[in-house]
């Protein structure tokens, strides 16, 4: 990730939430950040991390839906595509597993070469936006984080082989969503992991997408729709 000057500015960065047996005993993948990280030391947490610059850059093989990308774009200064390209390198780069279709990529950017040698490009065609979040102000590392949910179905990759993985996180394992509240979590962690349960239950392309702003100045939650045109 490329590092700045004052730590605190807020970020724009993507999360992917992987479940698995979503139709029976869903699990999710998880793994646990290094004691001395400066963002949330110790804690379990989905892959994620921040967009970089080169994010921009990268030609998707097929397109978020029409519906995710509009509700990206709302109340966002950077394209929808922007922020599925880095949802899907954090995943690659954290777990080594490949969000993607088969197809040639011999001139991919710098930062996507180790994906791009897997013989994939990056696929957002089956992602789901479920949740967006903004960093309480004082912490040492701020974020506007953009949650999506992947089905396991959908990797291109052995779910659980995870030696192409990263040192960020430790300990990646898939926990069933039913006992992932027993792990030491970030407090917004739990409440994506609420969101998630009541997604699963209740699928629905017309659902709104939370929006935990943690603004003392604007409504704590808002709700993206979508509605507004992209070009807003």
């Amino acid at each position: 990730m490329t590092d700045q000057t004052d730590k605190s500015a807020l970020r724009d960065a993507a999360t992917v939430i992987v479940v698995r047996d979503r139709d029976t005993t869903p699990s999710i993948l998880m793994g646990q950040r290094g004691a001395t990280a400066a963002f949330l030391p110790n804690k379990f947490v989905f892959p994620g991390g921040a967009v970089d610059a080169g994010d921009a850059q990268v030609v998707l093989h097929r397109p978020l839906p029409a519906h995710v990308a509009a509700r990206l774009a709302e109340d966002s200064a950077l394209p929808p595509s922007a922020l599925a390209a880095a949802a899907i390198r954090e995943m690659w780069e954290e777990t080594g597993q490949i969000i993607g279709s088969q197809a040639p990529w011999p001139d991919a950017p710098r930062g996507w070469r180790g994906f791009a040698a897997t013989g994939h490009r990056p696929d957002p065609s089956r992602l789901e936006f479920v949740f967006r979040a903004v960093t309480p102000k004082g912490r040492p590392r701020r974020f506007d984080a953009r949650f999506f949910l992947a089905d396991a179905r959908d990797l291109r990759s052995d779910p659980d082989d995870f030696s192409r993985a990263e040192d960020e996180l430790s300990h990646l394992q898939w926990v069933p969503l039913a006992e992932a509240r027993s792990l030491d979590l970030p407090f917004i962690t739990e409440v994506v992991l609420a969101e998630i349960a009541a997604h699963l239950r209740a699928p629905s392309v017309a659902r709104t997408v939370p929006f935990f702003r943690n603004d003392d100045e604007a409504h704590l939650v808002t709700r993206l729709s979508g509605r507004r045109p992209l070009d807003d």
